[in-house]
């Protein structure tokens, strides 16, 4: 996931506040703004390329994952997912369930490696195996990086690599046990070319794909997959929160929104929704690309082909 860095946020909230005037005048303001584009409708597919296949996928609890993982149970997987906020697991797995879908949430946090370690085998343990992974969880701090303490830099580097070093060590010898898999690993626009204040994101980003590339090494004889995922700048609770506004009303945060995909997306002008990312990682998991291992699939509107 990427995320807008903190003299952006300030120009967007600015910007954000003075379009909306007031809240009831929000929703004009999003319909003014240049070139402002509606995501694509991301249908849910009809193949059913997992079906009865153990899905896991951490940091699922909101966005990208979230999405993921209702993909996946629409397409007959077996969903078993983690995450940090208990209530928002459980209404996650609920909305599934109630879509005819197949979920179990399993409270885990990424950082802590006996949590991880529970996750995967209790997941096996409900389902019976383990076929397809998707490690999505992370987390960013925006800020100069002198301005960060060791403590901040060790929590992102934590959530985001780490953690999927320690989801991949404990799922990896479940998949090598079914004979093989897929693992997607979420990493971010901000490993191919990033922004002030980002340091700790970049860094973990940029180093998932080194992660992705060692692991796909190592598995290629297992006949499990290893990629990644680039997303750009999508539209989550994350982005949102990191831009200020996640205590502002949907129709300012709109403004906002619209306003920073029409500046800094070529071409589409705008964000990501949550569900065309999350649909990148199911191609990635399926058996539609059986050629790709440690490489990574970009889906960021166009914003980093042409960085400088």
């Amino acid at each position: 996931m990427d995320e807008t860095n903190g003299k952006t946020r300030r120009r967007l909230l600015v910007a954000g506040v003075g379009a909306a005037g007031v809240v009831a005048g929000a929703v004009g303001a999003v319909a003014a703004i240049r070139g402002a584009q509606a995501p694509a409708v991301v249908e849910p597919g009809a193949a059913r390329r997992f079906e009865n296949k153990v899905v896991l996928v951490t940091g699922a609890t909101s966005g990208i994952g979230r999405a993921a993982a209702k993909l996946f149970a629409h397409e007959g997987a077996r969903v078993a997912f983690c995450g940090r906020r208990e209530d928002r697991g459980r209404a996650v797995e609920k909305e599934i369930r109630d879509a005819g879908g197949e979920a179990t949430y399993i409270r885990a946090d990424v950082r802590v490696e006996e949590d991880v370690r529970a996750f995967v085998e209790q997941a096996v343990s409900v389902y019976g195996g383990l076929d397809v992974c998707l490690n999505n969880a992370g987390i960013s701090i925006e800020r100069r990086l002198h301005e960060l303490s060791a403590a901040e830099w060790d929590d992102v580097i934590g959530t985001d690599l780490r953690g999927v070093f320690l989801a991949i060590k404990y799922q990896a010898p479940h998949l090598i046990e079914r004979g093989g898999g897929s693992i997607v690993v979420t990493s971010s626009s901000n490993a191919v070319v990033t922004s002030p204040g980002r340091a700790a994101y970049a860094a973990a980003k940029r180093g998932l794909i080194g992660l992705v590339q060692a692991a796909a090494a190592d598995y290629a004889e297992d006949g499990i997959r290893v990629n990644a995922l680039i997303p750009g700048t999508t539209d989550t609770e994350l982005v949102r929160r990191l831009a200020g506004a996640i205590d502002l009303p949907d129709a300012a945060w709109a403004v906002m929104r619209d306003a920073w995909g029409t500046s800094n997306v070529p071409g589409m002008g705008r964000m990501a929704s949550a569900e065309e990312i999350a649909a990148g990682a199911l191609l990635l998991a399926s058996g539609d690309l059986p050629y790709m291992t440690g490489n990574q699939l970009v889906l960021d509107g166009g914003k980093t082909g042409r960085a400088a």
